[in-house]
């Protein structure tokens, strides 16, 4: 069989040096020409520090900003894909009335600004409901054992309110977008299986279960996944309501040592890292997944 090998041409070659030259060019004016006086030596210092009671070297400011920002997307994003799954199954409902709800808060959520998210989620709702509940007086007054857990979890007892204020502003905002992948998924599986399902005669639901949804998942998973890398960008914005995440913790490390290119440099590294690592993870599944497909439709092909 001969593999095609993709002719690269003049225009390839120029628009690549123009990308290089203008990386370098930037480079140079970030490093070079700017009258900056650069401080590299802090950095290390505010990711690790050496504890002379324990004798280990334990996280500092901006490596624990970053593994909040890890816990808070994870939390966020598994309540996101639990809103977005009953958001979206009511998208595709037979009823009008459910089918209008999911609308609404859809269009509610897509179409206002992410900012103003935040406030109202945070001080209009999350904090009242969370104050209302004592939440964290719970947390404060429990076992060192739970107040351990919890803060391995999720975050210390005395930021508990900020940290889930935080996780359900994320997922609300997430639960938008992945109701759409949903009720995408669910709809792009063919008619003819929901006819098939009401031949073998299985509810609606059944059908649903056992039928559509499992074909839909591998259509799903992909973007959902993708929107996982999305919510990680999208935490940043919850600096602003004291959650102690990457980017919070950055602008306190800024304020004390005045490096701020280092600083942003720095975390846009970390963001970057984590993101293309996960970007990796989700180009493997998808292309597991379209190894898979192309097996069952050889398979079907070829089988009796």
């Amino acid at each position: 069989m001969q593999t095609y090998k993709p002719a690269i041409k003049p225009l390839d070659v120029f628009v690549l040096l123009a990308i290089v030259g203008l990386f370098t060019y930037i480079t140079y004016r970030l490093f070079f020409a700017l009258n900056y006086n650069w401080n590299w030596s802090v950095i290390p210092t505010y990711m690790v520090y050496h504890d002379p009671e324990t004798g280990s070297w334990r996280a500092n400011l901006l490596l624990e900003g970053f593994i909040t920002t890890i816990k808070l997307s994870i939390w966020a994003t598994l309540l996101a894909v639990l809103i977005g799954s009953i958001v979206g199954l009511m998208r595709v409902s037979p009823r009008l009335f459910y089918r209008m709800v999911g609308r609404t808060y859809i269009e509610a959520i897509r179409n206002t600004p992410p900012l103003v998210l935040v406030f109202i989620f945070y001080y209009f709702v999350s904090d009242q409901f969370f104050t209302f509940l004592g939440v964290e007086d719970y947390f404060r007054t429990s076992s060192p054992a739970m107040q351990s857990y919890v803060t391995f979890f999720f975050a210390s007892p005395s930021l508990i309110t900020q940290f889930l204020s935080g996780v359900l502003t994320l997922a609300m905002f997430q639960g938008a977008y992945i109701a759409e992948i949903v009720r995408a998924g669910i709809q792009a599986v063919e008619i003819g299986q929901w006819e098939a399902g009401h031949a073998l005669g299985l509810s609606r639901g059944k059908t649903l279960c056992f039928i559509i949804l499992p074909q839909a998942i591998k259509i799903m998973l992909p973007p959902l996944a993708n929107e996982f890398i999305n919510t990680i960008k999208w935490s940043s914005i919850v600096s602003i309501i004291s959650i102690q995440e990457l980017t919070f913790q950055a602008l306190q490390v800024m304020a004390s040592t005045q490096a701020t290119i280092e600083i942003w440099l720095t975390i846009s590294t970390m963001y970057l890292v984590l993101c293309l690592s996960l970007s990796l993870v989700v180009r493997k599944i998808e292309k597991h997944l379209a190894r898979s497909e192309g097996t069952m439709g050889t398979y079907q092909q070829t089988g009796p």
